[in-house]
């Protein structure tokens, strides 16, 4: 089933007389999933994934735009009768019942034409528990299964239903790693062999790199980037994606581009033709050095991290906006690494970025491979330039609230507002001890002499 989402917004309303303080979750969002691909929503939190999954649901209806699924609008369907299976962050199973009774509670719910006969629902149930491999604990409750477990369970109770669309909100937030790693490669498999296009919520990005067949990164309720999860992290159009996407996370520096070469500090790393001179942010991913005795780039060693085949060199440079700069090199180089190193650079592991807007500038080689990505995109039917205006920038984090800055406390503002006010209590209690000590002297010095005239 292929689902269309045109101009799709998402305005909270604010709590406080200021209008101005409405939070936009989902921002003028255009996307269209192919049918029974497996895509993933990804960004921080508050970017507005999960809202958009709970619109595509019906659980929230938004603010404006339309959703599709297929050539039916259901922008305004109620939850139950768009065909869809959702499964929560926390399972949401019924403690009370027994696995196959909570996956054919769904089942029993159904009427008229599409009432099902006992061992019809039966049945539909034993193959869909027999898919995420849970056919032997059918009389068991959901207290005596493991996290893993649980979580096919719910995926169970979603996919009886044959639902045209799955929706899966952080699914594996509550598991330990190796659950995570098994339950989604589990989901992998059961989207693959099902065929029913998935949506994926997660802030995880290995998570949705790994599963998914196209990613959505997303930032302020807008599409950063869509595409393949691996063209995503070999092109990033901007720094917000770039800096999202990768572990160890990209090596960001600030440079200049001047005649036709980027510099990092006053070294002179690359050549990038055609490119105007401006003020830059460079990006350079971990497995992007080479290290080379007569390098272009110095960076001062404090450390060495062994991972085997490969290490991290662990050092600092002072154009870096990282704390470190992170390099991956071959562990038989490790010999050569000293107090200070010098390297070189891959072309198509560095990035640059307008200063100002934050967006890609392409150069060399890049201009050619980037081009050939969108073409390859657009004969996919994937959107290429989804955002209608500006991309929010790194500084712009705080963009959609234009209260003064007295009304934008958080919690922990709160907190120590609710602290100065009970300290200031309790100094002004204190001073008006003080100043009454201060005066009782005086005071009964006053009323003496005027006992004594008397």
């Amino acid at each position: 089933m292929k689902v269309v989402l045109e101009h799709l917004t998402k305005i909270f309303p604010s709590r406080d007389k200021d209008k101005s303080a409405e939070v936009v979750a989902v921002n003028d969002f255009n996307l269209e999933i192919p049918d029974g691909k497996l895509i993933g929503l990804l960004g921080p939190s508050g970017c507005g994934k999960s809202t958009t999954l709970f619109m595509i649901s019906g659980l929230q209806a938004p603010t404006s735009g339309k959703i599709f699924f297929g050539e039916d609008e259901v922008t305004t369907l109620a939850p139950e009768n768009r065909g869809i299976g959702l499964v929560f962050q926390n399972y949401a199973l019924y403690p009370h019942m027994t696995v196959q009774q909570n996956i054919l509670f769904p089942l029993q719910n159904l009427k008229g034409e599409n009432r099902l006969s006992k061992e019809e629902m039966l049945t539909r149930a034993n193959e869909v528990a027999k898919l995420v491999q849970i056919d032997k604990f059918m009389n068991r409750k959901p207290s005596e299964l493991s996290g893993g477990q649980q979580q096919r369970v719910a995926i169970a109770r979603a996919l009886v239903k044959m639902p045209r669309v799955l929706l899966l909100d952080e699914p594996l937030s509550n598991l330990d790693a190796r659950l995570r790693l098994q339950t989604r490669e589990e989901i992998r498999r059961i989207q693959r062999d099902t065929q029913i296009t998935t949506i994926f919520v997660t802030h995880d990005q290995e998570e949705a790199m790994s599963i998914s067949d196209y990613i959505v990164v997303m930032k302020l309720g807008v599409i950063m980037q869509t595409g393949k999860p691996q063209w995503v992290y070999d092109d990033p159009a901007n720094l917000f994606v770039a800096k999202f996407l990768g572990t160890p996370p990209i090596n960001v520096f600030t440079g200049k581009v001047e005649n036709e070469k980027l510099y990092i500090g006053d070294e002179a790393v690359l050549d990038v033709k055609g490119v105007e001179d401006q003020e830059v942010y460079i990006g350079v991913r971990p497995e992007g050095f080479l290290l080379n005795a007569n390098g272009k780039l110095t960076c001062s060693v404090s450390g060495i991290d062994v991972m085997g085949r490969d290490i991290s060199v662990v050092s600092t440079n002072a154009a870096s906006l990282n704390p470190v700069v992170r390099s991956i090199i071959a562990a038989d180089e490790m010999g050569n690494v000293a107090g200070e190193v010098k390297f070189n650079l891959k072309e198509h592991k560095v990035f640059v970025f307008n200063k100002e807007t934050e967006e890609r500038v392409y150069f060399g080689k890049q201009v050619a491979a980037h081009e050939e990505m969108v073409a390859q995109m657009k004969a996919e039917g994937q959107n290429v330039t989804p955002h209608n205006g500006p991309l929010p920038r790194e500084a712009d984090d705080k963009v959609q609230d234009n209260r003064p800055a007295e009304q934008q406390q958080g919690f922990s503002g709160k907190v120590k507002g609710a602290f100065a006010r009970v300290k200031g209590v309790f100094t002004k209690k204190k001073g008006t001890a003080e100043e009454e000590a201060q005066s009782a002297p005086e005071e009964t010095a006053d009323k003496a002499e005027s006992e004594a005239k008397e």
